[in-house]
């Protein structure tokens, strides 16, 4: 059984940073790509960026510039370093992994960190 389990998120003020932790554990085989969606409410789930094993890396606009998603491979764990937060980045943030286990390739996702953006 795989596991995604996020860390990091919190109460901050806009303009300032906060940086998400996401670990996978469990009967992985390889993992193939993680990324980091986020859901406000009354709006629909939207991605907030992607990594591959390989590093390669996908942003929107409303978080590039601003925002860095990183990975240890050796930790199956994924960061996002997020900066210059606007009250509009509030939203329950979800760590997701593309990966093969036993079961074969399929994603995962972790139970979700709240963020919010406030003075």
């Amino acid at each position: 059984q795989v596991q995604l389990v996020e860390s990091g998120g919190g109460l901050v003020q806009p303009g300032g940073s906060l940086r998400l932790s996401c670990a996978a554990s469990g009967s992985i085989f390889v993992i193939n790509a993680m990324g980091w969606y986020r859901q406000a409410p009354g709006k629909e789930r939207e991605l907030v960026a992607t990594i591959t094993a390989g590093g390669s890396t996908n942003y929107p606009d409303s978080v590039k510039g601003r925002f860095t998603i990183s990975i240890d491979n050796a930790k199956d764990t994924v960061y996002l370093q997020m900066n210059s937060l606007k009250p509009e980045d509030t939203a329950v943030y979800y760590c997701t992994a593309d990966l093969s286990d036993y079961e074969g390739r399929q994603d995962y996702w972790g139970q979700g960190t709240q963020v919010t953006i406030s003075s």
